[in-house]
């Protein structure tokens, strides 16, 4: 696992150091979802407000899902235009940044009730919190070696699906025992505010700073021949937009991230409209989407390490095939079937055969192509335009469903797996002719 160190130092106080990092990370950019999931939760109470306060119920729905979208592309804006600060400044600011903004922006959201203020506030919250995986990224590669990103990832990978589920299960708990929306804010923030104390107090930049061996990066990452680190933003752009395979991992995020959007934010929603369920249950059962997915990121993160070389590529067209068929099922669905399981069945596969292969692509391809030097604005770019497509999963999603139904909407995103499964196999053939010409 890359675990090296300097002079008289043990290697077990090395191994120590770096699972304090490791718990800091995971359980700061858990907290994180708390301050996301709240949304989604909160939407069918949310829209219940809106509606006795006069509001139409399509027309909340709809204004609900513009706040979420609005909310997207802020968090798409600092992913593209922000992250690179990780690269100049360090990973731990950034961080810190995250953990801070969701904080304040989550108190606000609570503040009253009026959609301008929602926007504002999930706006600041989403806009904060753009910069922190890319964060996270930095102090990794700065204290661990290559050989581990695969395994470091993918655990920290399994934070925020952990952080999901593990928020949805309890504020719809919160929900069944009488709690209102406000609540759930309130609780998102106060989990937020004790990370970010502890991150602040014992989270370190690097182990270099510790006393310990500089970390080993990918010898063949885009930079690893750089006469001298890059000291701008465009020495930092320029390799990665000039690398084909970097650019189909960016479009295999734009396809991902607006299924996974749609699915976090909406989950509930479909739940209690078409399904049946109470909000109560509606928030505990979404969080078989995220909870499915951790299952789904440890076992195809230990199954990329023994495909070799275009492991992970091979399991993303096999994976975004998959979700494209489990899509279609649950299309064809009925309406209010609270009483079948076939609607969760659906969305736990969709979680299974999706969450995987999307953890691979803001993380361990993101220090694959950048490195030390460049792995923030690497993970920025191509989570960035990831979520420019996810801004589709808010406002475009509500109008869908309000017109078409559900089952439209799950034909749509059919659909876009089906196009990634494309692009994925695209990779996965950039990949083998890279090892043909290395051979």
């Amino acid at each position: 696992m890359g675990l090296t160190y300097a002079g008289a130092v043990r290697p077990t106080s090395l191994r120590a150091h770096q699972l304090r990092v490791v718990l800091l990370l995971f359980c700061g950019y858990a907290a994180l979802y708390f301050c996301r999931a709240d949304l989604s939760v909160a939407t069918p109470l949310l829209v219940d407000e809106l509606v006795a306060r006069g509001v139409g119920h399509a027309a909340a729905l709809v204004a609900l899902g513009s706040v979420a979208s609005f909310g997207v592309l802020a968090y798409a804006f600092g992913k593209l235009f922000l992250t690179w600060l990780g690269d100049v400044f360090g990973g731990r600011i950034n961080f810190l940044i995250g953990l801070g903004g969701a904080t304040l922006f989550t108190l606000l959201f609570t503040s009253g009730v009026a959609v301008p203020l929602f926007t504002l506030a999930f706006v600041g919250n989403r806009l904060t919190q753009s910069v922190a995986w890319a964060g996270l990224l930095k102090v990794s590669g700065k204290w661990f070696g290559f050989s581990a990103y695969g395994t470091i990832i993918g655990i920290l990978s399994v934070s925020y699906l952990i952080g999901d589920a593990a928020a949805r299960q309890s504020m719809g708990t919160l929900i069944e025992h009488g709690f209102g929306w406000r609540s759930l804010f309130y609780f998102a923030a106060g989990v937020a505010a004790v990370n970010l104390l502890a991150s602040a107090l014992f989270l370190r930049e690097s182990r270099t700073a510790a006393g310990f061996a500089e970390a080993e990066s990918n010898p063949l990452n885009l930079f690893a021949h750089a006469d001298r680190p890059p000291r701008r933003i465009g020495e930092l752009l320029r390799p990665l937009l000039r690398s084909p395979a970097f650019l189909m991992v960016c479009l295999l995020s734009l396809g991902c991230t607006i299924i996974r959007e749609t699915f976090n934010l909406w989950t509930p929603e479909y739940l209690r409209d078409d399904v049946g369920y109470s909000a109560g249950q509606a928030g505990r059962i979404s969080a078989i989407f995220p909870g499915v997915g951790v299952v789904s990121v440890l076992l195809t993160g230990w199954l990329s390490d023994r495909l070799g070389v275009n492991g992970r590529a091979t399991i993303m067209t096999a994976g975004l095939s998959a979700t494209a068929l489990a899509l279609i099922v649950l299309e064809a669905l009925p309406a209010h079937a609270a009483s079948s399981p076939w609607p969760v069945i659906a969305i736990g596969t969709i979680a299974f055969c999706l969450l995987g292969p999307y953890s691979y692509l803001g993380g361990a391809f993101a220090l694959d192509f950048g490195g030390k030097e460049a792995g923030a604005v690497s993970s920025g770019l191509i989570d960035g335009v990831g979520y420019l497509g996810a801004v589709l999963a808010g406002n475009v999603v509500a109008r869908i469903s309000v017109a078409l139904g559900w089952n439209r909407v799950f034909f749509v995103l059919a659909a876009v797996s089906a196009l990634s499964a494309c692009i994925a196999g695209y990779l996965l053939l950039l990949g083998r002719r890279a090892a043909a010409a290395l051979s």
